[in-house]
């Protein structure tokens, strides 16, 4: 068989590898220069490789720029602008058409520059992305040219492999795995030319666009009609006999079998560049392990010598610091002793001017005791006559105390014991916008008269203790409910509850806000500052509870946990009506208390309905436990103070509630309804009082009857909406304020009331005045009484302090002469220490300058270890470079190998490879 070359110019992308070889074990920089440049080589021919493997057709061909006129000599049929707008350009007659010939993918678009963009970049700035293939119709019969265009305009930064796809012509693969980034970059255009088309009779082209990492992109398609006479010298290649210049023909086929062939030696020679490489490397890396033992052999003897020099040196160290401690206790003692005695002869000439200056004044002191006990006599029977004098004023000071009680009892008596304060709300801001009128009239208002008007019918008057219009503020309400907090802390039980419909500010009254509070937090408040006034006399425990009493059930407002033991109401020894198992909470201070209050008020159960959208669905019912003890007579006493927030009275049929809030409103009614059958008994006077008839009424009948103290708000709306809760709030608070409790009845004639006043008046300020001379004769007795027992106890010190200083004297003047025999002593030991000392100082100055030496040599010696130190991190670092080049040369090889062995498994190179051999079995004729 004759021999035939190929008449095609290949280009072979050989890796340079370098000659020079590893003299030592410090110089690599040379080798990783070499390397760096061999790999950037490799990429280059990488590259090629990637545009050779994704071409299917062997006559079309990759551009990486954008598109030139002057390059297009063929007539143009059609240049589709993908994901834009049609457009002409003048100047050189182009016309590029709307994209309307795809089915499926979506547009996208920039602004960004396009580099190397060609005559007509704005077609780049556009692209058609996602699963979808163009369809071509009407086209005539004949061979067309198809380019498509491409650019990377989303994955600009990359990396490599973002955007892998297909691109099909004609059912027929064009691209395999193109990958625009890796070829391009970013913002970058590329072009597929020259790719042959025949269409048929039905006119038809159809390209079609997979992706398989992605999502495939397109920005333009050109159709060129292609001339008919080159073809066939485009479509194949030749073969020319060595020995005849025949020319054989070679088609496409063949000719991409020959491309893989040279592609496929191309992948083996650098596989054997790299092997040889990683060859050298290992070599290298044996010679410089061999230096690195040579040197560890060398470091070992280095350290051999460095322990001797070390162990010598440490012995000496130890030599000198212990004849230097010897050198610093001798001086330190003596350095001790010579101070000792300098300060004890200071000390004893100080000790003996002290005494004289004592003696002088101690013979003074006592000349003065004995002129001052004749005043002492006259000052001891005034200090008796003051004290039984004191002991008169306390009695009289508790009887007023009594007296004052009782008539400040008496006064809220003839108030009546169930007091009646009427508070209405302004219109709010629902109730202004539906224009809503106002009903009440507070003309009146000063005197305790309201006034209802209703529409159609006569003017209704109500009368109570107190009218509050909507302009009084928490300060108001409060100033008339303080003088029950007084009774409470004199023992007497005071229930204060609100009571109204829904909306119309009962919780505000009783508890407020931070910002403004209500009575709760208002009464606390005063008790605290009436038992601070009292607590020289009385002593005050305070504790606070916090209930609920919600579908007839008592719950702890105070309980951390929820616990499903039933709270039950027991009557104990002493009469009073407690729940077991409640939670009391001692307060001390304001600030206990609101946290207390807060705690409730989180607690307590709430729900919205047609009038208001945080109704209170429970009674909240807040108890404060009063024990005191007089600390003048030891009387006890133990009272109750309910602060109650009741639940809204409503209309089943205004409020419109179902279910579980329908419940809870029946009860709520239910237990008002209680309520007030144990006012109208109590208002009748009945035998029978219905307390149990409720959980409500029976925790409260404590403060409900016998010597109590009741106050009630009632809350009304002054809207003509809710006329009708309104009229049946004030006639129950009416019927509420003609009940009589317990032994005072109430007194029509006020001039009474007002002589009451103005005699507590005068025993308040009475009993201040003498508070106050008391305070100042206590004061004045007990100095008298300090001073007396201070002039005896001076007068007997004197006495005996006089007959010390005598015999301390007699003790000075012998201590002195021993003292001056001793001074003698020391003066003639001191001369003999400071010889001593001298010597010493000599032999200090040579031990330090041995000391500078042996410091010199531990300076060479540490020296000498940094030295050492440096040339083992230097092999370390080196052994680490020829681990890593090593390694990636290994997997370089690996990389190779893959793409050797996907390319072997192709299928079609299989096939091509069986032409070609029959091919080459043909004879040639010359």
């Amino acid at each position: 068989m004759e021999e035939f070359q190929l008449n095609t110019v290949q280009h072979d992308f050989a890796i340079p590898t370098s000659n020079s070889t590893v003299s030592g074990a410090f110089h690599w920089d040379k080798d990783v220069m070499e390397i760096r440049a061999n790999k950037d080589l490799a990429v280059e021919g990488e590259c090629d490789s990637l545009e050779d493997s994704m071409l299917c057709d062997p006559s079309s061909r990759l551009i990486p720029t954008g598109f030139m006129r002057s390059n297009c000599t063929d007539e143009i049929v059609m240049f589709v602008n993908a994901g834009g707008e049609a457009l002409r350009e003048a100047d050189s007659n182009m016309n590029f058409m709307e994209d309307t010939f795809f089915q499926g993918g979506d547009i996208i678009g920039t602004e960004e520059r396009i580099i190397e963009g060609g005559d007509f970049p704005f077609i780049y700035q556009s692209a058609r992305y996602g699963n979808f293939y163009y369809r071509f119709d009407k086209l005539t019969a004949g061979d067309y040219f198809v380019d498509l265009h491409f650019v990377e305009i989303i994955n600009t930064n990359g990396p490599k492999g973002m955007r892998v796809f297909h691109v099909f012509i004609q059912e027929e693969k064009v691209l395999s795995n193109l990958d625009i980034f890796s070829i391009v970059g970013g913002n970058k255009p590329m072009q597929l030319v020259d790719f042959r088309v025949s269409v048929k009779d039905d006119g038809t082209i159809l390209i079609r666009f997979e992706g398989v990492h992605g999502c495939p992109m397109v920005s333009g398609i050109c159709i060129r009609r292609a001339s008919d006479f080159p073809a066939t010298q485009d479509m194949c290649e030749y073969f020319k006999c060595n020995n005849c210049a025949a020319q054989i023909e070679l088609p496409p086929a063949q000719k991409k079998l020959m491309q893989m062939k040279s592609s496929t030696a191309k992948f083996e020679k650098k596989i054997h560049e790299l092997s040889t490489q990683c060859q050298q490397k290992t070599d290298e890396c044996y010679q410089a392990w061999m230096s690195l033992t040579a040197a560890n052999e060398q470091l070992e003897k280095v350290r051999m010598e460095l322990d001797n020099r070390l162990f010598q040196t440490y012995s000496m160290d130890q030599t000198l610091e212990k004849q230097a401690e010897t050198l610093r206790d001798i001086s330190t003692r003596y350095e001790h002793d010579k101070k000792f005695w300098i300060a004890t002869i200071n000390g004893l000439e100080g000790k003996i001017k002290k005494m004289k200056q004592e003696h002088s004044v101690l013979s003074r002191e006592a000349h003065d005791c004995a002129e001052s006990i004749p005043n002492l006599n006259k000052m001891v029977s005034a200090v008796q006559g003051l004290v039984a004098q004191c002991e008169d004023l306390k009695v009289k000071y508790s009887e007023e105390q009594a007296m004052r009680k009782k008539l400040f009892n008496q006064v809220q008596e003839t108030k009546g014991n169930i007091r009646v304060f009427c508070r209405c709300r302004p219109l709010n801001k629902v109730e202004l916008s539906a224009g809503y009128a106002t009903v009440v009239d507070f003309d009146a208002a000063n005197d305790g008269i309201l006034g209802i008007l209703p529409s159609g019918s006569n003017r209704k008057v109500f009368k109570f203790d107190r009218v509050y219009t909507p302009k009084d503020d928490q300060v108001d309400v409060f100033a008339d409910a303080a003088p029950l907090v007084i009774s409470v802390l004199d023992g007497y039980n005071v229930c204060i509850f609100a009571y109204g419909q829904t909306g119309t500010g009962k919780t505000f009254t009783m508890e407020g806000t931070e910002q403004n509070r209500g009575v709760n937090y208002r009464t606390l408040e005063k008790l605290f500052e009436a038992a601070k006034e009292r607590r020289e006399t009385v002593s005050y425990n305070i504790s606070v509870s916090v209930l609920e009493v919600y579908n007839e059930q008592i719950r702890d407002l105070l309980a951390t946990s929820s616990t499903s033991k039933k709270l039950e109401i027991k009557q104990a020894s002493d009469g009073f009506h407690t729940v077991s198992g409640i939670l009391e909470a001692k307060v001390d201070n304001i600030k206990e208390v609101w946290n207390v209050l807060q705690a409730g008020s989180s607690a307590r159960a709430i729900g919205s309905n047609n009038i208001n959208e945080h109704s209170s669905r429970s009674h909240c019912m807040l108890c404060i436990m009063v024990r005191a003890k007089n600390l003048m007579n030891g009387e006890c006493t133990k009272s109750k103070l309910w602060l109650v927030d009741l639940a809204g009275s409503e209309r089943l049929a205004k409020t419109d509630v179902q279910g579980e809030r329908l419940k809870e409103a029946q009860n709520i009614n239910r237990s008002l309804s209680a309520l007030g059958d144990v006012i109208s008994a109590l208002a009748n006077k009945s035998s029978h009082i219905p307390y149990r008839n409720s959980k409500l009424t029976h925790l409260l009948q404590d403060s409900l009857g016998g010597d109590s103290k009741t106050l009630m708000f009632v809350q009304v709306s002054p809207s003509e909406h809710d006329l009708g809760e309104t009229l049946s709030s004030l006639n129950f608070a009416t019927r509420v304020r003609g009940i009589e409790l317990g032994p005072a009845k109430k007194q029509i004639d006020t001039s009474e009331n007002q002589k009451l006043k103005t005699t507590i008046e005068k025993v308040r300020q009475e009993s201040k005045s003498k508070d106050e001379t008391l305070r100042r004769l206590e004061d004045n007795l007990q100095a008298l009484e300090s001073k007396a027992r201070s002039k005896d106890q001076i007068y007997k010190s004197q006495q005996e302090k006089i007959k010390e200083l005598e015999g301390q004297l007699n003790l000075r003047a012998t201590l002195q002469s021993e003292s001056e025999n001793q001074l003698c002593q020391l003066q003639e030991r001191l001369k003999g220490r400071d010889e001593v000392c001298t010597s010493l100082q000599l032999k200090v100055k040579e031990m330090e300058n041995k000391l500078r030496e042996q410091n010199q040599e531990q300076s060479e010696s540490s020296i000498f270890r940094q030295k050492v130190k440096d040339l083992e991190n230097k092999l370390k670092e080196q052994v680490q470079l020829s681990d890593s080049h090593s390694f990636a040369l290994e997997q370089k090889v690996k990389e190779l190998e893959t793409k050797l062995e996907e390319q072997e498994r192709n299928s079609e190179s299989s096939i091509l490879q069986q032409k070609v051999v029959l091919s080459y079995d043909f004879p040639c004729y010359c």
